[in-house]
């Protein structure tokens, strides 16, 4: 923020690109043209202003990201799934799933974080956004149909964890 007490954000963002290639979004109130144009003078990568969308900072952390690392968002192997950003396909043993794209953004958070016990608010969070307004039986819903298309008949892929949540468990 360019207005933080004390050190104002352009001396931070001077600093911070000194020493690192770090991405750097300002967020600020301030939105004069020159403001903008020290700010991206100084290094910053991005500069958005206050009231801001969180989906659209979202969007350009994401960009930033894939633009630092090009190769992060390429195929990633778990287990016996292959996870394909840039398709947006999943494919296990080789044969691709069929997914919706809600179904896809579930499997990927839940195979990224394999071993883990995700809660019902998490993945709500995680795949529907923070600002998702339906009920949480959506994911028991989401969950039963990702199991019908791992061929998880026994739930040992998605394990219901009592009163936690799931966890994927993959080898």
């Amino acid at each position: 923020d360019v207005m933080m007490p004390g050190m104002d954000g352009f001396e931070v963002c001077r600093m911070i690109k000194k020493q690192d290639n770090i991405a750097v979004i300002m967020l600020t109130a301030k939105d004069e043209i020159d403001d903008r144009v020290k700010g991206l003078t100084l290094g910053a990568d991005d500069y958005m202003v206050k009231p801001f969308s969180f989906e659209e900072l979202l969007a350009r952390i994401y960009a930033r990201i894939r633009n630092h690392f090009p190769n992060l968002f390429g195929e990633v192997i778990v287990g016996p799934l292959r996870i394909d950003d840039r398709r947006k396909e999943i494919s296990m043993n080789d044969r691709v799933l069929e997914l919706s794209p809600t179904e896809y953004e579930l499997l990927k958070f839940m195979a990224i974080n394999h071993g883990l016990v995700l809660s019902k608010t998490m993945i709500l969070d995680k795949v529907w956004g923070y600002d998702f307004g339906g009920e949480e039986n959506i994911v028991e819903v989401y969950i039963r149909s990702l199991r019908d298309k791992l061929g998880d008949k026994e739930h040992k892929l998605i394990r219901t964890i009592r009163g936690a949540g799931y966890r994927m468990d993959l080898a």
